[in-house]
């Protein structure tokens, strides 16, 4: 005899649970809703959790099948679902003797409901069997939750206010904060929350990554993003640290040839640093350019901004990305400005991920108050953070991603 609980999302999920594991012929003995418990309840749904049973033994197996038969022929006028748990009876007489005080008291009964009633007596008898013989066997309910204090319950209420303010999607709020349940318990302070809401939002931002240099081979690096969010800049700092801070050789590559403006800027820089530059239409292009950069340690790609929603511009991207020979190290960094609206960073997101995997540089901090945006694209978009850039400043205002300064500005702190 096998006799479990399941549990979904609704009643039919739960249902299909139950006969995935046991089997068509399950018996579901009872049907409940389970209201979400604890601190935030209020911004949960409820679970159903259905209570099924099945006979293994073969001197069973024909209650079963009969069971399962008549179930089929009556399925629209019975309903073998509780809302609230079912209280199994053990008859102090035998089933026979309850059906015959049944048809005393009730003469007039019908045919069909003779059959409905001798159903639930058939079902009621296999119920009452397999909790005899299982006894304790079935789960045991979850212990209730502490309810949290008025103190508790106001601080977290102006954490979740502030992570909210901060932009952070409901979603990621409600999924973040309703981790730290567990760790409301008597003596524990309003700082041990805190401190748990902290660690979770820097292990969500991850380790921030760096390029990944490889000896004997020269690294390239492309840079994609939208119109306007600063690749060309990002570009410059990034090569000017580790052409300065760590004396790397550096050449520029720009396939941005719908602005001339932009080949300018790079050309300015790449003067600066003392560093060869190219102009590639191709990915043919792309890979002779690169050979003649073969000796340099970083080659940088500048490629043209576009509208998310341009089709032919995000296919030569795809294709000079793609076109790279493999006898190259690449990587791809997805540039975004933190002022762009939550509704477009996905669809932009939507649309580059089609092009290349890519790591997240996030630019304009500056320009912003709110930083949210930069942990839901991480959550959603599940690529690695890498650098962040708060100013025009070449090559000064651009660092590596700082998961700890951003978790304090997202819970309202000021560094």
């Amino acid at each position: 005899m096998t006799i479990n609980k399941f549990q979904g999302k609704t009643q039919e999920e739960a249902i299909e649970k139950a006969k995935e594991e046991l089997g068509e012929h399950a018996v579901i003995m009872n049907i409940r809703e389970i209201k979400p418990k604890g601190l935030f309840r209020a911004f949960k749904d409820s679970t159903f959790e259905v209570t099924a049973a099945v006979e293994e033994k073969e001197q069973f197996a024909g209650v079963m099948q009969n069971a399962s038969q008549e179930t089929k022929k009556l399925h629209d006028m019975i309903n073998l679902a509780a809302d609230e748990k079912i209280t199994i009876p053990r008859p102090e007489y035998s089933q026979a003797d309850r059906l015959e005080a049944v048809a005393m008291q009730k003469p007039q009964m019908s045919a069909q409901e003779t059959e409905e009633k001798k159903l639930e007596e058939r079902l009621d008898d296999l119920s009452d069997r397999l909790a005899k013989t299982l006894g304790d066997r079935l789960p045991k309910e979850p212990e209730p939750v502490k309810e949290p204090t008025s103190e508790e319950l106001n601080f977290v209420r102006i954490l979740y206010s502030t992570l909210l303010k901060n932009e952070v999607c409901e979603q990621y709020v409600n999924q973040i904060l309703g981790e730290i349940e567990k760790f409301i318990r008597p003596g524990h302070s309003v700082d041990t929350i805190l401190s748990n809401v902290y660690q979770k939002l820097i292990l969500r931002f991850g380790q921030p990554k760096s390029l990944e240099l490889e000896k004997g081979k020269p690294h390239v690096l492309f840079f994609i993003g939208p119109t306007g969010v600063g690749k060309t800049t990002t570009i410059a700092k990034i090569a000017s640290k580790y052409k300065v801070d760590y004396e790397k050789k550096v050449a520029f590559i720009t396939a941005d040839t719908y602005r001339i403006a932009a080949t300018e800027q790079l050309q300015v820089y790449a003067n600066i640093l003392d560093a060869p530059m190219s102009i590639v239409y191709s990915k043919d292009e792309l890979n002779a350019e690169v050979e003649k950069y073969c000796e340099d340690d970083l080659i940088f790609v500048d490629t043209a901004g576009f509208s998310h929603r341009n089709e032919e511009q995000k296919g030569d991207i795809k294709t000079l990305i793609g076109g790279l020979s493999e006898d190259y190290t690449k990587e791809v960094f997805l540039v975004l400005s933190a002022t762009t609206k939550y509704r477009d960073l996905l669809e932009i997101v939507d649309t580059y991920r089609t092009i290349s995997d890519f790591k997240l540089i996030f630019t304009k901090l500056d320009e912003t108050t709110t930083y949210g945006n930069m942990l839901n694209i991480k959550l959603y978009s599940g690529a690695d953070l890498s650098y962040t850039t708060n100013g025009q400043n070449v090559p000064d205002d651009i660092e590596l991603f700082d998961s700890q300064k951003i978790v304090k500005k997202l819970l309202g702190g000021n560094s």
